[in-house]
């Protein structure tokens, strides 16, 4: 008997359908983990299989008129490209957390993790290829990981880096996404366009699958750090500058009583832009371009910058 299991299994490895199972090598969803550039034990299921959240790809977009079913404090990703600006429901997104899109006549992949809450933007090229990307059903610290279509190699979201598979090492080009209200994104962009609630899948998009998660202190996975100064989902504009980490949490931004203001760091002046009302906001160098930078959750930044210096308002 003990012969004819193992038979099967080596069947099963020559077709591909399992991995052998070693202390670095292991098999989910269909990706054999092999030698991740993260602790391969912290890669972890989410649940669902790869695909079972369906990334959208060149989906249909409406007008801002056209749609009257989102609220003025919707949250919303935004994007601006060669003048063409668009808006990506969180509603929406809870359910896909990928879009496969072109704005402004280039591809542009918008992500979004409900569990980190960040949402992120980048320029899918590699090998000077557009590749369309997929929800792989795996976290490395609570986040999403992507994978590629082309290689099946799969990329942390927040680092933006393929951290398994062929192209393991290789970083994607980070584009600047607006996480806000749609009150405030279409007020700046009237003429932005907006991705349709027909999405080709049924889901029930007025209400969200995480509940009270965004609001409560509870994590459903695992983290390699966790810091305990701040409510765990306290959002945090968290912003990387010649590898080093500093977080702007939201409430500490309030504080200050100041919509617009300058902060020094590592030698560096950076303007500080707030919106108390729509809840988010940016760091600008002096000549106008934005460095790398993110709203997430406290505890998901804190778990991928475990020494992140943190700016704290006068009090």
């Amino acid at each position: 008997m003990n012969r004819i299991i193992a038979w099967l299994a080596g069947m099963l490895m020559l077709a591909g359908l399992i991995a052998p199972a070693t202390a670095q090598t292991r098999t989910f969803n269909g990706f054999v983990i092999d030698e991740p550039l993260v602790p391969a034990h912290e890669i972890l299921p989410g649940g669902p299989p790869r695909d079972g959240i369906p990334a959208l790809t060149d989906p249909r977009m409406t007008t801002a008129d056209e749609a009257d079913w989102l609220e003025a404090g919707d949250r919303v990703i935004g994007y601006l490209h060669n003048d063409d600006a668009r808006a990506y429901p969180i509603r929406l997104l809870n359910y896909h957390e990928i879009v496969n899109d072109r704005v402004g006549g280039e591809p542009v992949l918008i992500t979004f993790c409900p569990l980190c809450g960040t949402g992120m933007g980048f320029r899918p090229v590699l090998n000077g290829k557009p590749v369309e990307f997929g929800v792989s059903g795996l976290l490395y610290n609570s986040d999403l990981l992507m994978y590629d279509k082309a290689t099946k190699s799969l990329w942390s979201q927040v680092e933006g880096r393929a951290i398994n598979g062929p192209l393991k090492g290789q970083k994607l080009e980070r584009v600047f996404v607006t996480h806000t209200t749609w009150g405030a994104w279409r007020d700046a962009y009237p003429d932005t366009r907006v991705l349709a609630l027909e999405t080709g899948y049924w889901r029930d998009y007025t209400r969200s699958p995480y509940g009270s998660y965004a609001e409560s202190e509870t994590l459903y996975f695992p983290v390699s750090n966790r810091d305990r100064r701040y409510h765990p989902k306290d959002v945090v504009l968290g912003l990387e500058w010649q590898g080093q980490a500093l977080a702007f949490p939201l409430r500490e931004l309030a504080r200050t009583g100041e919509d617009r203001f300058t902060h020094t760091w590592q030698g560096q002046v950076f303007e500080v832009i707030h919106d108390d009302q729509a809840r988010t906001a940016e760091v600008r160098l002096p000549d106008g371009t934005r460095p790398d930078q993110m709203l997430a959750f406290w505890f998901a930044w804190t778990a991928f910058h475990p020494h992140t210096e943190v700016f704290a308002a006068p009090r």
